[in-house]
């Protein structure tokens, strides 16, 4: 299951479900991730498997919301991928700028 969550599109679906702000139905979750509808219908069943995910069928749509432990889990992920983001962001800002040339000083003596 490790490698379930850990996967860069996988975090992606579970940080997108966070927005209960809108329906998220499989072509839009996948939008939203990046991923391939097919990538994220195989993730969405998975997820589904373990409880995390529920989803209802409106028509052909199927909407997907997370699960109360569902919810949970996204909230680790998202916090763990903004805690990377932090740390790279502070690497960079912590690497010394390259100094510039210093200009020639044009020599009077010639």
């Amino acid at each position: 299951m490790d490698n379930l969550i850990f996967k860069y599109k996988h975090a992606k679906i579970l940080i997108a479900l966070r927005d209960g702000s809108q329906s998220w139905y499989l072509t839009s979750l996948a939008k939203a991730a990046g991923a391939t509808y097919v990538h994220t219908c195989n993730f969405v069943e998975s997820c589904e498997e373990i409880g995390f995910i529920t989803s209802e069928r409106h028509g052909k749509e199927k909407m997907i919301k997370l699960t109360e432990k569902g919810a949970k889990v996204a909230d680790m992920v998202a916090s763990i991928y903004s805690e990377i983001s932090n740390q790279q962001r502070m690497q960079k800002q912590a690497q010394p700028t390259p100094m510039a040339p210093k200009p020639s000083i044009p020599n009077p003596a010639r």
